[in-house]
């Protein structure tokens, strides 16, 4: 995924790309009409507990994040990470800022601002993947 450190991805394109994943699963072994669920659907190709495109193009961005911070004061990439613009945003631009995305990651990872000066830490901590909500088990009557 080329560039995706610099991506700002919105809610509901996220619930996209995460259901064509899944039906790229899906198409590659099992029909939709046995209505088999996801984890199971995982569990067959092999991929259930390792991380999904959406935690992989976050762990990219915070690798970004941190590489750039580590940067000396004059580089351009610092600059430009830490402009904040004047005017208000032009019409159809994302309302979320690329920073809030970063900022959202870190606090699904349980993350803190100043463990990007160590870069082995950052390394190691920047890797984990987001803590998901659980959606409570359907009881079925």
């Amino acid at each position: 995924m080329y560039g995706a450190e610099v991506w700002q991805i919105p809610t509901r394109e996220i619930n996209e790309i995460l259901s064509i994943e899944m039906d790229v699963l899906r198409s590659a072994r099992k029909s939709r009409m046995e209505r088999i669920k996801n984890e199971h659907t995982k569990e067959i190709m092999g991929v259930k507990g390792k991380p999904d495109i959406i935690d992989s193009i976050e762990r990219k961005r915070l690798q970004w994040y941190g590489h750039v911070k580590r940067m000396p004061e004059e580089r351009i990439p610092k600059l430009i990470m830490e402009w904040i613009p004047r005017e208000r945003r032009k019409r159809g631009r994302s309302r979320k800022m690329w920073m809030e995305g970063v900022q959202a990651a870190m606090t699904t990872r349980n993350l803190e601002t100043h463990q990007w000066r160590n870069r082995e830490e950052w390394r190691l901590v920047s890797g984990r993947r987001r803590k998901l909500l659980k959606k409570p088990d359907r009881q079925k009557n």
